[in-house]
């Protein structure tokens, strides 16, 4: 038997394998009702095996149709795959600070505005190139950038704002670009927790100058471990896989020689004529690539993401439904009239006068096997990563108070609405919380 015909055959007996697996019966009380989980069939299998078949372990063949594909659903000319969600934000920062730039490169004591209340890695990449980030409050109930704060935050050495749209609830973008747009301002668009989501029409990640997705298990849309960022700029896109690459100037893909016919014709730095181009660096970069495993992953899950993102609507709209009657202990995410949220979670905080508070509620969810997440770092500055830039008072700025997201460190979790969670999941949830509210009243 030939190559071909076995290969087919082991990817029948793959789909065979997927098949035979057991279903397991939710049994409320008794089994555990995740956040977050894999949702994937014989198809994302098939992939995995096919790529590991053909033993190409870094960009190939897969890499470059999910790039692609991506690409073309979301709506911008370019997309670069990397390892991590946390990666594309690094390179998202690290891109701008290239000399390439000119007088827009970021440099450091630039500032970069954002808010606490998100997870710290759309923070951390301002720190590690040298930049100063520059927290400002946000809203509620929206959970986003307060952007009458916003432009109270810019001064003479703002270069850029990052933020990123709440557990799938798009910002004020048209606000937010305007700001950007007076200021001459870089727009880092952190999508991670939005893929799917639309502002006037149109997918987030479209919106900024750069904006990064992940792929972390819990996320949209699964790799496993994996990330992307998006633009629609050409210089952009290459400084971006320049930092991802080690920091090289050559911008051939791995396995590929010579796509500027003239590999052994540039004279750059003080180099001598001729050097190997694909051993010249303009950047002090990383190694930051996903391999081809992980993007055959991706192309299967691309197939299902728009029934995924329905799922997440569906399930974000039945919670809203059923919960809403405890509006007077618990307030939810609200999205913005030009907003269409493809929702990462279900975010609850508890007023004040709720007569309850949130570790008792939450201490009661986990008991009942459901599990809970808080909104991510609540206030980053109140982290233990932040203990010797407090006492300094250095490295950082606050304009104003972070009321809000003090609020949200303190009152605000989120149980789950991803596309997993069946009917008999939500209803136990509803039903969890309904006994939790009635026992307190």
């Amino acid at each position: 038997m030939d190559q071909d015909k076995l290969k087919k055959k082991i990817l029948k007996e793959v789909e065979k394998f997927y098949k035979a697996g057991k279903k397991t019966k939710f049994i409320p009380g008794q089994s555990r009702v995740n956040y977050a989980g894999r949702v994937y069939d014989e198809k994302e299998l098939v992939n995995l095996v096919d790529s590991a078949l053909e033993f190409w372990l870094t960009y190939g063949r897969y890499s470059i149709e999910f790039e692609t594909r991506l690409a073309q659903f979301i709506g911008v000319k370019y997309c670069s795959l990397v390892n991590s969600g946390s990666s594309a934000n690094l390179l998202a920062v690290a891109a701008l600070t290239s000399p390439k730039l000119g007088e827009r490169a970021l440099k450091r004591g630039d500032e970069i505005i954002t808010v606490a209340a998100g997870f710290p890695t759309t923070i951390a990449p301002i720190l590690q190139n040298g930049c100063v980030p520059v927290f400002v409050d946000v809203s509620l109930p929206s959970y986003n950038v307060d952007c009458s704060q916003l432009e109270k935050a810019v001064t003479k050495k703002t270069k850029a704002i990052i933020l990123a749209h709440t557990l799938g609830n798009p910002f004020d973008i048209n606000k937010v670009k305007k700001i950007c747009k007076k200021y001459n301002l870089w727009l880092i668009e952190d999508n991670c927790d939005s893929l799917g989501s639309k502002y006037n029409g149109k997918y987030t990640g479209t919106f900024g100058d750069i904006a990064t997705c992940s792929f972390y298990p819990p996320h949209h849309l699964c790799m496993g471990e994996g990330g992307a960022l998006l633009t629609s700029n050409p210089q952009l896109k290459r400084l971006i896989e320049s930092f991802r690459d080690w920091g090289r100037d050559c911008w051939c893909p791995s396995g590929k020689d010579d796509s500027c016919k003239k590999r052994f014709k540039w004279q750059l730095g003080e180099l001598p004529y001729g050097y190997d181009h694909k051993y010249i660096y303009s950047h002090f970069g990383y190694n930051l690539k996903a391999t081809d495993l992980q993007a055959s992953i991706g192309c299967a899950q691309l197939d299902k993401l728009p029934g995924f993102i329905a799922a997440r609507k569906k399930n974000y709209k039945f919670l809203r439904q059923a919960l809403d009657k405890f509006s007077d202990k618990l307030f939810f995410s609200e999205a913005l009239p030009d907003a269409d949220p493809s929702w990462f979670g279900f975010l609850i905080t508890v007023r004040s006068e709720a007569g309850f508070n949130r570790e008792q509620i939450v201490n009661y969810l986990e008991e009942k096997k459901i599990q809970t997440r808080m909104l991510f770092a609540g206030n980053m500055i109140r982290h233990p990563a932040f203990d010797e830039m407090r006492k300094s008072g250095q490295g950082y700025r606050v304009v104003g108070k972070l009321k809000n997201t003090d609020l949200i460190m303190n009152n605000t979790f989120w149980i789950g609405v991803y596309p997993g969670m069946t009917k008999d999941k939500l209803k136990y949830m509803v039903s969890v919380i309904t006994d939790f509210i009635m026992a307190k009243s």
